[in-house]
């Protein structure tokens, strides 16, 4: 009887090489190393979302801070500014050719505003503060017309106390102050401090010239 040879070798498909042993093994753990990665990976993926969820939005708020704390600085060192020039404008005259008569009170109004409409500041929203209440210079050393006097919101003092409480040691001191406020609004969503508006305070002082 025939034999008939069924190897791979008489059929024409080609024999798979030999492989040592043990290496089909490590293949196969070595892909299971990779998937174990793999699905470790993935956890870290989804873990630095879940950070980055939660961080993010505090750095927004930290960096909204920043910048509305600063514009708060900036609208307090502008009001400042312009109280400081406005009673330096009211100690000084206004003509020396003609009688040195001291600047009125919508002079001093106009100067103030000048200085914050430079800065984009919108002077309707001035508010009036509490009287300075600042005692008149006696006569001598100044004119006895000292007093403050509120022109649109805005306090104007001439020829007043700068120090009252001037002893031997301390000659007293009279010239001019100008004193408002001025309102600023927070935008910081989910804080406290979210639509808060407070007031800035501007008040300034100058001696007067002999």
């Amino acid at each position: 009887m025939p034999i008939i040879d069924l190897s791979s070798r008489a059929t024409g498909v080609p024999s798979r090489p030999h492989l040592p042993d043990g290496v089909r093994e490590r293949g196969i753990c070595r892909l299971l190393n990779i998937n174990r990665i793999a699905r470790k990976l993935e956890r870290t993926d989804g873990a630095e979302i879940a950070e980055a969820a939660l961080v993010l939005p505090l750095v927004f708020m930290l960096l909204l801070g920043i910048v509305w704390f600063g514009r708060a600085f900036n609208i307090f060192s502008t009001i400042q500014q312009a109280a400081q020039q406005g009673a330096i404008f009211t100690a000084r005259g206004t003509c020396v050719t003609c009688g040195n008569d001291p600047p009125t009170d919508k002079e001093v109004y106009d100067h103030v505003v000048a200085v914050l409409q430079s800065s984009s500041l919108d002077p309707k929203q001035i508010n009036p503060s509490a009287d300075p209440g600042l005692l008149p210079c006696p006569s001598p050393p100044a004119p006895p017309t000292g007093g403050c006097t509120q022109h649109k919101k805005i306090w104007v003092c001439r020829t007043v106390q700068l120090n009252p409480t001037a002893d031997a040691t301390q000659p007293l001191q009279c010239g001019s102050a100008v004193s408002f406020q001025y309102p600023f609004q927070f935008y910081l969503p989910f804080t406290s401090l979210n639509m808060q508006q407070i007031i800035l305070p501007a008040q300034a002082q100058s001696r007067m010239e002999n």
